[in-house]
This record gives structure tokens, sequence and C-alpha cells, in this order.
């Protein structure tokens, strides 16, 4: 291993240790929040802050999932699976996806029904509570925030945003009901929220399918690198069988085969296409066979 290979290996585990305590943190502080919102809720009688209360624990448990995800994605590759644990944080983005999804519909049947009968409630202990929450989440978005380079994270990021926008629609609807009586802005600002959450929702779902299907990466032309390696490579003549996907969203991989002409060192050539690999396309992890006649596999 290259001394250049072993830092970037030391650096990802540095980093991912660093997502691991982000996630672990605001799992905590969404946790300890959820116990005095179901007592709030129960006490001011508010079906809001109790879905909130039942929305946080969707949160929790996602948050709680990533984090274990994470914690996985750090341990190394073993015979079982040769690439290591790093699809686990693919696999988590993927169900936390679903789970907003499955929240959504919640919502949504919630609101409707309160629509139909509207519910009474105790609106000051419950804007209470709701402005506590708003000030929880913010302080779980911040620390989020911090990694949300990280697809994992940014799942549990958009949960996250989930309950920001739901403890600021408690804290309107709360309002509504003590300065008006007015008891119908609290469905209709959930159905408002649905809106959002739905385009956060598809995204990951979109995004994390992608990579679990083997979708070449999005910063990834297939077209552009074949055409760089046989203008920029000498000796190359053609690339065939070029597939590129990605074991996370931060980590391509790629495998191709090469035609090479005859007088020039097989060696040489695939330590060269290494190079504008890594230098121009960022993809450090390749697999690459090279051969002087036709192509062995057709």
């Amino acid at each position: 291993m290259s001394h250049d290979h072993s830092h970037s290996h030391r650096h990802d585990h540095a980093e991912g240790r660093d997502y691991e305590r982000l996630v672990g943190r605001a799992f905590v502080l969404i946790v300890a929040f959820m116990v005095v919102e179901v007592v709030g809720g129960l006490l001011a009688n508010s079906l809001t802050l109790l879905a909130d209360a039942g929305h946080m624990f969707l949160d929790a448990s996602a948050l709680g999932f990533s984090w274990y995800a994470l914690r996985l994605s750090r341990r190394g590759n073993d015979h079982n699976l040769s690439y290591g644990y790093h699809r686990y944080q693919v696999l988590a983005t993927f169900i936390n996806g679903l789970t907003l999804f499955a929240m959504i519909v919640w919502i949504v049947v919630e609101a409707i029904e309160r629509l139909q009968s509207p519910a009474e409630m105790q609106p000051l202990p419950a804007l209470a509570v709701a402005v506590i929450g708003l000030l929880v989440n913010i302080v779980a978005f911040r620390w989020l925030h911090q990694g949300h380079d990280n697809a994992t994270v940014r799942s549990a990021l958009w949960h996250v945003i989930g309950d920001m926008l739901g403890s600021g629609a408690a804290i309107v609807a709360a309002l509504t009901v003590y300065l008006t009586g007015w008891t119908y802005a609290d469905p209709l600002l959930a159905l408002v929220i649905v809106v959002i959450l739905g385009r956060g929702a598809w995204r990951l779902v979109r995004d994390s399918s992608h990579i679990l299907l083997e979708g070449v990466p999005e910063d990834v032309d297939l077209h552009e690198i074949r055409e760089a390696l046989a203008s920029r490579v000498p000796g190359v003549r053609e690339v065939r069988h070029l597939h590129a996907w990605a074991l996370t969203a931060e980590r391509p991989l790629l495998t191709l085969h090469a035609t090479v002409d005859e007088g020039k060192a097989l060696g040489g050539v695939v330590t060269h296409i290494k190079r504008v690999l890594t230098e121009e396309f960022g993809i450090d992890h390749s697999t690459i066979q090279v051969e002087h006649g036709p192509c062995p596999d057709e």
C-alpha cells in the first residue's frame, strides 16, 4: 500500500468517526426531547404535539440507524463483504427515505381527519413545548450540517428539517388557536410540511437506489473518460468494457479493458491510466485489464 493511499485511508477513517459522532449527538438530543414532547402532548391534550412526538420517534430511529451504519462502515473488509461495510450507509439512506414517505402518509391521514373533526387543545402548554422543540432541532440541525457532504448524514439531516418544520407548524398552530380559536390552522400547516418533506424523501430514495442498482455516479462521464484515456495515454488504441459504479456517493469505482500497441510495456500503460483517472476524474480505485491483441472476454 502506498503512503498516499494509507494516508487517504486514515483520513476516511477519521472523517467517518466525525460523522458518527455528529449523528450520535443528534440522536441523544432528539430522544431526550421526544420524551418531553410525549408528556407535554398528553398534558396539553395536543394532537399536534403527540403527532410530532411520533414524528420524532421515526426521526430518532432514522438517526440511530444512520449512526449504526456509519459505525459499521468503518470496519475493514472481510471474507464476507470484500468491499467492506460502506454500503450500509447507502442502505440506511434508502430506508430513511422510505420512512420519511411513511411519515408523510401518516401526516396526510391525520390532517384529513382533523379537517373533518377539529380537536380541542390547550394552546399555551403546546406552544411552550413546540418552542423548546424548535430550539432542540436547530441545535441538531447545526451539528448535522457540518457533515452534510456525506449522504447518510444528509438523510438524517432531512429528518431533522422535517422536525423543524413540524415544530414551526406546532408553534403557529398553537398561536392561531390561542389568538383566534381557529382549529383548522394545524392540519392545513401539516399539509404544507408534507410537500417540503416529500421533495427531500424523493431525492434520498432516488439517489440511494441509483447507487444500490450500481448506476454510474452522477459526476462520472464514461464517454469523457474513454476519450481522455485514448487521447492522453500513449499506446492505448481502444478502451472497452468500461464500467463505473459507487460504494457510497463519495467512493466511485471503475473497471476497464484497454487494447495497447504491440511495442508498449503494459505495466507503464496501467500506471499512466490510473494517474489520469485519479488526477482528472477523482477515481482512485480502479481495476485495469490491458492486452496487446483482441480482448479475451469477447
